[in-house]
């Protein structure tokens, strides 16, 4: 057993330690602050102080873990592993403060601090360190912690470390399950009046296949590769100039819900309006229940519109027990900083939760309407992301929408694209 000594063993440590020992490298480790007993361990160990204790491996703190307040920090980063790290230390045997860095980065810590709004009245990136010292598109947790195994490795040649596997989740945000079917007469002619299209006009008579309708086509593509997708449906009760589904009250949408639940998981996606109103949360939830028959745990924020801590509380009130929100609305990358998932840490009352969260790297519609990438652009993109994620051994999860994968105009080579993807990572 690896043991660690500290002067103080907060909260916020033994949080770190647990995602850091348990969940990444999966090695046996406790804490102490007993320096007395700590001096007469005779297995590995490691002094996370600023006391001299000869012939220990000693990583030298910043105060970050055991405070308890959220302030501002003046963040400086140096290179490190062909990317950034900071909270850099002196005369220590690891450069810099590993546990505060990731604690940092993973409770999204800046984001508790003023701080501009997008246009959604989201967190915007520009704000993140990660994007103004250019690491949002690495999971520097991931890569720090693969060096510091090593460093361990090398220092305690009789530690053990579980061996972690590459993951690939793909899931699905249907927004709106039809461009033009089950809308009804008033909102296609609206529709037709606002953006004319013999599509509409074929689907409504049954001459052709809905635009957005990719269902046949993504069960297909599950199965022949043995994948375990996400579905995650918005089931507003009323439309909205952000909430465009089919009603939930519809019997179509609602075999749409029934098959799917019946052959992989279901998440509720939470409407715009639901953002501040935990009453229409509870009864979208409710009704996603209803429909589907099974219990609903997991959400994903529509438009990855959340707040910290406020949206977290609301899903936790209400029995969710995984968010898969944890990335950009704007720009593809990793918004924790890390491709692995991880408890919830509330820094306001300074407690570990229970609500796991799932972070992404790749929206497709990041790539199209924020970044403007081209389909080969794209490609190349969630290639990068994918060889990423398999070189660290971590978990890739991707977001994609009904409307990319069907037959839409718009929408050209997307679907043909996400297939040859799926289909190359297959054989690796």
């Amino acid at each position: 057993m690896l043991l660690i000594y500290t002067d103080n063993s907060t909260t916020r440590l033994q949080y770190i330690c647990k995602f850091i020992f348990d969940e990444i490298l999966g090695t046996s480790y406790s804490l102490t602050i007993d320096e007395e007993s700590f001096g007469k361990h005779i297995g590995n160990k490691i002094n996370y102080s600023n006391k001299v204790i000869n012939n220990v491996f000693q990583i030298k703190p910043v105060t970050l873990l055991f405070e308890t307040d959220v302030k501002t920090y003046a963040i400086s980063c140096f290179d490190f592993e062909h990317t950034k790290a900071f909270f850099k230390s002196e005369n220590a045997d690891f450069p810099f403060d590993i546990f505060a860095a990731s604690f940092y980065l993973i409770t999204r810590y800046e984001e508790y601090l003023p701080h501009t709004k997008d246009m959604y009245g989201r967190y915007a990136h520009e704000n993140s360190i990660a994007f103004k010292e250019d690491f949002l598109n690495k999971p520097v947790i991931n890569i720090w912690l693969n060096f510091f195994k090593q460093t361990l490795s090398e220092y305690f040649p009789s530690i053990v470390f579980e061996e972690k596997k590459f993951s690939f989740c793909p899931t699905y945000d249907i927004d709106m399950a039809w461009a033009y079917k089950e809308k009804g007469l008033l909102r296609n002619t609206g529709g037709f009046f606002k953006s004319p299209s013999i599509s509409r006009f074929t689907t409504l008579l049954g001459m052709s296949d809905d635009p957005y309708d990719c269902y046949d086509f993504l069960d297909e593509l599950h199965q022949k590769n043995n994948l375990k997708p996400i579905y995650f449906f918005l089931v507003a009760k009323e439309n909205g100039i952000y909430d465009k589904n089919i009603l939930p009250d519809n019997k179509a949408m609602q075999s749409l819900i029934k098959e799917h639940a019946a052959k992989y998981s279901l998440g509720i996606h939470p409407s715009w309006k639901s953002f501040n109103e935990e009453e229409i949360l509870n009864e979208e939830i409710v009704k996603l229940e209803s429909i589907s028959e099974i219990k609903i745990n997991l959400s994903r924020q529509h438009y990855i519109k959340f707040e910290l801590p406020d949206t977290y509380h609301r899903l936790i009130s209400q029995g969710i027990t995984d968010d898969y929100s944890m990335g950009y609305g704007t720009i593809n990358g990793f918004r924790a900083s890390v491709a692995s998932s991880f408890f919830w840490f509330d820094l306001l009352s300074n407690k570990i939760s229970k609500l796991r969260i799932h972070p992404f790297c790749f929206m497709e519609a990041n790539s199209y309407y924020e970044q403007k990438f081209t389909v080969p652009q794209a490609e190349e993109e969630i290639m990068y992301y994918y060889q990423t994620c398999l070189k660290l051994k971590a978990k890739f999860i991707t977001i994609f929408h009904n409307s990319f994968l069907g037959t839409s105009k718009e929408f050209d080579g997307w679907r043909l694209m996400y297939e040859k993807f799926i289909l190359s990572i297959n054989t690796q």
